[in-house]
């Protein structure tokens, strides 16, 4: 058995409109269908709901739900803003410097160009407060994700016995860091 990819990655929203609206304008993602119900398929409960499904490119589609008899969304407090992210993969450093432009021109706060080596990264919320990564490859990605692919068990092995930093990678950031 192997997985073939994933069909959908599916969150909640707090208005349907408002999210198609939001990620056609600013990530140019298409609207591909939406789906209402005043019934739970899988459960039965009755829980009205709009489903809506958005193109995220290569076969990839990011759905959000709509839960009008809910309380109102929250997040996991113990867990900080920055980890829990949807990260979208642009083509190159010019097209991920020209949607910082987009959305900061169409009043979004974008965090970066942040350096990360292997690809480069912009990081912004979307009206519903997910967090947005957009990510370019680096030029040196392939070698330098070979050289990552090297220590990875070592590191996991490290960090599950000590959940301190191993620092077999300390490479990775070392030069953003000497610019701080």
């Amino acid at each position: 058995m192997k997985l073939a990819g994933i069909h959908h990655v599916a969150y909640r929203c707090r208005d349907a409109k408002q999210t198609v609206d939001w990620y056609t304008k600013m990530l140019n993602m298409g609207f591909v269908l939406a789906i209402a119900e005043d019934h739970v398929p899988s459960t039965h409960e009755p829980d009205p709901y709009m489903h809506i499904f958005l193109d995220a490119g290569n076969g990839n589609v990011l759905a959000f739900f709509e839960l009008p008899t809910k309380p109102e969304m929250g997040r996991d407090e113990n867990t900080p803003k920055w980890v829990q992210h949807i990260a979208f993969k642009v083509k190159d450093r010019d097209e991920l410097v020209a949607y910082k432009e987009h959305l900061e021109t169409n009043g979004v706060d974008v965090l970066g160009v942040t350096d990360h080596s292997i690809f480069h990264s912009i990081y912004f919320f979307d009206p519903n407060g997910h967090r947005i990564e957009l990510a370019c490859p680096d030029p040196q990605e392939e070698a330098l994700t070979r050289r990552l692919d090297a220590v990875k068990w070592d590191m996991l092995e490290e960090w599950s016995r000590t959940k301190k930093a191993p620092r077999h990678a300390d490479w990775l950031h070392a030069k953003e860091l000497a610019s701080v």
